[in-house]
């Protein structure tokens, strides 16, 4: 994808754009870095040439995935370091289509999710993601088991 890279210093904040009209017109940047935290903004099927797979929620949830990686990678992250995402479908869409195609992104790396019906600007959209990746932070998981926790716990002595 060829990402407009911009630097404000001021900010201490790199953001990059995807060159959808929308960015420039409505003031927002698809992705932006600050210190190691990267946010991506709601991200759809769309580009230059306007809304990819028109119908299809899975494969407008893989489109939609595959652009957010780009941008994360631009930012000097990696799909590995995403900690949060969030995922809106339009009612009536195939909402387990687009999980599905979240698994297959996400499956090892687990990130928090949220997923909730929500009316899209366009017909054509059925689903937007938008996420969030601390950089560095991929790699390492721990399975909390709060059923295993006493009920009490023991003071620490140091």
């Amino acid at each position: 994808m060829d990402y407009a890279r911009q630097n404000d210093s001021a900010a201490a904040k790199i953001k990059i754009d995807s060159g959808v009209p929308w960015e420039e017109q409505f003031g927002y940047c698809r992705a932006q870095r600050l210190d190691d935290r990267i946010l991506v903004a709601g991200t759809t099927a769309s580009d230059a040439d306007g809304v990819r797979y028109v119908g299809d929620a899975g494969a407008q949830a893989r489109f939609v995935l595959e652009k957010i990686r780009c941008a994360i990678e631009e930012l000097g992250g990696s799909f590995e370091d995403v900690v949060r995402s969030r995922v809106y479908v339009k009612p009536g869409a195939d909402w387990e289509a687009v999980a599905a195609a979240h698994g297959e992104a996400f499956g090892t790396i687990r990130p928090v999710n949220t997923l909730i019906f929500a009316e899209m600007i366009g017909e054509e959209f059925l689903v937007e993601i938008e996420v969030e990746a601390i950089v560095g932070a991929g790699g390492r998981r721990v399975e909390w088991r709060p059923w295993q926790m006493s009920e009490t716990p023991e003071a620490s002595d140091g």
